[in-house]
């Protein structure tokens, strides 16, 4: 039977799989939909209250399409809900969350040298910053506010980037987009789950017992739409850049992700025009080039990593002492000193290697404990490492990696 750490590799693997597929699934249809409402065009013969209508073909078939802003005078019998695309994403990214930075918090959340946290207390922070952000933005939409759309979104910017901020000077900086991600995230979920859907199922009520609609309703939902249609690319780069430390392993992270969400703002602004068919605003993919520009700079000008002085003498962890002092780690630190530091290094020697694989560091007793896990998965129980098997590991080394990892019990599931 294989051990916990396989069968946790899995469950992640899985809901991974899941939150990508929901995923596109939600962003695909949020997309398709701004499209068509911005391309409806009015013309003759509409039925009463429509407000536009479109023609399109896909798959050999052509649609006819129309829209009303409240409702037709007869409701249909069936009506597509477009709901669990986005409940399926947050609550799969909410599981991957929990599998990899809650349950891998030693590794992947907590950051000994940004502030000392308990497990427990490090999670607390996790999961109550994304409640605790959701009601600060719904307080600022339900405000007077709400009537300034523009001074709103300014607003909502200045939040983001003072969370990226926050979470920077918490968590680890892999962790600190990651939950930048999550709490956009949550946002935009809550926006749908507790606004949008809840505002149509009164207008659908009120219509089927006859009664004239409210059109703030409408409204509403449409304010909500509006910010999570600019804040969905941004979504996907945080979410994508746990895989590229020159971007969550700089001093200005948190300012590479305030670009990035003023990238999402120029990129979807061209598209949003060129669909209500009011031009090509060109000029935008040059401010969104010099924004990537200015990306690329701060990466490289402010990338930080933890010193070698700073992680030889720096104070092992309960999780980490217990990999530190199991049987065999000295033979294992050996190995990794002559298999994989060549690479993982603060400055790798390895020709074409410029900065460490992932951000993480092989080179000292604490860099080896605090990676543990990834050790064991990543060079024990399979060859994905050294990458084609550059630095010759023997199967033998392999076994030894095995053995240490298992005999500190991080192969049960209280090592989890």
């Amino acid at each position: 039977m294989p051990d916990h750490i396989v069968i946790w590799e899995w469950l992640s693997f899985a809901i991974r799989w899941t939150h990508v597929i929901t995923a596109i699934a939600w962003i695909g249809s949020s997309f398709y939909f701004i499209a068509l409402d911005l391309g409806l065009q009015k013309a003759p013969g509409l039925p009463k209250g429509a407000h536009g209508e479109e023609w399109q073909v896909h798959g050999g078939g052509f649609y006819h399409i129309q829209k009303y802003l409240v409702a037709p005078e007869r409701m249909p019998e069936h009506l597509t809900w477009f709901k669990w695309e986005s409940y399926s994403t947050w609550l799969s990214g909410a599981a991957l969350l929990m599998v990899t930075y809650w349950a891998g918090a030693n590794l992947y959340l907590i950051d000994p040298a940004k502030m000392e946290l308990a497990q427990w207390q490090a999670i607390l922070i996790s999961g109550g910053s994304l409640a605790i952000g959701w009601l600060i933005y719904d307080t600022l939409c339900k405000s007077s506010l709400g009537e300034r759309p523009t001074v709103l979104m300014l607003l909502l910017f200045v939040a983001l980037v003072v969370m990226g901020w926050g979470y920077n000077q918490i968590f680890t900086g892999r962790a600190a987009l990651l939950h930048l991600g999550a709490f956009t995230a949550t946002i935009m979920t809550a926006n749908v789950f507790l606004i949008i859907m809840p505002n149509q199922r009164i207008v659908v009520a009120d219509l089927k017992a006859g009664r004239e609609a409210d059109p703030k309703y409408g409204k509403i939902a449409k304010l909500r739409s509006t910010h999570n249609n600019y804040l969905t690319l941004p979504v996907i780069f945080l979410m994508l850049s746990n895989h590229y430390p020159l971007a969550f392993a700089s001093d200005y992270n948190w300012l590479i992700a305030a670009l990035i969400f003023l990238m999402g703002v120029t990129i979807r602004h061209f598209f949003n025009t060129m669909h209500a068919r009011k031009g090509d605003l060109w000029w935008t993919w040059a401010v969104t080039a010099i924004l990537f520009i200015m990306i690329m700079w701060l990466s490289s000008a402010g990338l930080n990593q933890d010193t070698l002085e700073h992680s030889e003498a720096r104070t092992l962890t309960p999780v980490e002492t217990r990999y530190a002092e199991a049987p065999g780690f000295d033979e294992v630190a050996s190995i990794v000193a002559g298999r994989c530091s060549m690479c993982h290094a603060r400055e790798p020697v390895y020709e074409g290697i410029y900065h460490a694989p992932k951000g993480v560091f092989l080179e000292t007793p604490a860099d080896i404990a605090r990676t543990a896990r990834e050790i064991y998965v990543q060079a024990g129980l399979t060859d994905a490492m050294p990458p084609a098997n550059v630095s010759f590991m023997e199967e033998e080394e392999r076994a030894k990696v095995i053995r240490w990892f298992r005999a500190a019990g991080g192969a049960d599931l209280a090592g989890l």
